[in-house]
């Protein structure tokens, strides 16, 4: 079962350095927004880099990576950093550390991509604001999902199991919840996939 968590704290940083800079960079930033007028306070995270899918900030690209590192509340900062100490580290180790970093950033950005510009256009007068790396993470599931589908001797029949199980319950979840970013989501998800097909094609692993 390729999802359940074995190391120590030592070993886990030692095995998973990306994920651990990943979560690190999502708590700098999370109290970066606490100390300049707070997390869910909206002002404050468009200064800082929110997804806006209206006016001059939806062009500007930085947005749809700062937002990957930015969570509004502490509830949504500990729901995304505990999916990615829970289910992220496989990933890592498929891949190796720069391929699986390439897949977070580009599947997040990808994510917030697809959410702004196909997610509805709001109405008028109004603007969505989004941060948050479940886009990321759903690139991540997205990845798993090709494995589970794809390469099916590298994951047991277990971690299948719960990969589907999950898949399904955040799928729902994500239209069932008030002011989730859906589209995020499945479009994190579907970013996942083909960015990882498209990885390992591109860049295989080196067999020593």
């Amino acid at each position: 079962m390729i999802f359940i968590r074995y190391e120590n704290w030592k070993s886990y940083i030692r095995y998973y350095p990306v994920t651990c800079l990943l979560m690190l960079a999502n708590v700098i930033m999370f109290v970066v927004l606490t100390f300049n007028g707070g997390s869910t306070n909206l002002a404050t995270l468009v200064k800082f880099g929110a997804v806006v899918d209206a006016g001059p900030e939806k062009e500007e690209l930085w947005r749809y990576a700062a937002a990957v590192f930015l969570h509004n509340g502490f509830s949504h900062l500990l729901f995304n950093s505990f999916a990615l100490l829970v289910f992220a580290p496989p990933l890592e180790r498929l891949l190796g550390w720069w391929r699986y970093a390439v897949l977070y950033l580009a599947g997040g950005i990808l994510a917030n991509v697809l959410s702004t510009y196909l997610g509805g256009a709001p109405a008028p007068g109004t603007a969505t604001v989004s941060v948050g790396a479940s886009g990321a993470i759903y690139a991540v599931y997205g990845a798993f999902l090709y494995v589970a589908l794809m390469q099916r001797a590298i994951m047991d029949e277990s971690s299948r199991k719960t990969l589907y199980g999950l898949l399904v319950l955040g799928i729902i979840m994500s239209f069932a919840t008030p002011n989730v970013d859906w589209a995020a989501h499945i479009g994190g998800l579907v970013a996942g996939f083909f960015l990882y097909g498209l990885i390992i094609r591109i860049f295989p692993k080196s067999r020593k």
